[in-house]
């Protein structure tokens, strides 16, 4: 008599992503990212622990709290055994994370209140351009646009 789906102790690549709300693409680049592991069948198909849908959840709150993949992936490698993260990993794996997490939002918060200064014409030479010309450095390379300048383009433009 087979086995219930949820009594297995593998679960398939498709399983994996329909529990987890993954595609089975973005499975696949965490497994060629080094965030998950599988093992390969005699028939080369992909078998998943059961505990690999307790990581990608893990991966995918870090990442909604805005933890790029390569610290994710740093975060999992420090556990023992790469074991699933408990609920005290993410505890102290937060901790590390929220100094980071602040700076972010402290910048963010910058950009968000120097937005109205901006005009968003796209000329990216604005004296007072905070968001693309911090203290109008580009006015040392001359006049006009000159993140959009190609060098010597202007010229042939003219011509």
């Amino acid at each position: 008599m087979a086995q219930e789906a949820w009594k297995r102790k593998e679960l398939t690549v498709g399983q994996v992503a329909e529990r987890s709300g993954v595609a089975v693409s973005a499975l696949h680049f965490y497994e060629r990212q080094g965030l998950i592991t599988s093992r390969r069948t005699a028939g080369n198909q992909r078998r998943y622990a059961r505990d690999t849908l307790r990581r990608i959840a893990f991966i995918k709150v870090s990442q909604r709290v805005g933890i790029p993949l390569a610290r994710i992936r740093t975060a999992l490698e420090s556990l023992p055994d790469e074991r699933t993260p408990t609920v005290e990993d993410w505890a102290r794996l937060s901790r590390g994370w929220r100094s980071e997490l602040d700076a972010r939002i402290e910048q963010l918060e910058r950009l968000r209140n120097d937005l109205s200064d901006c005009i968003g014409c796209g000329c990216l030479s604005l004296e007072r351009c905070v968001l693309s010309n911090p203290y109008d450095r580009l006015s040392e390379e001359g006049p006009g646009p000159r993140r959009l300048m190609v060098a010597g383009l202007e010229d042939r433009v003219e011509e």
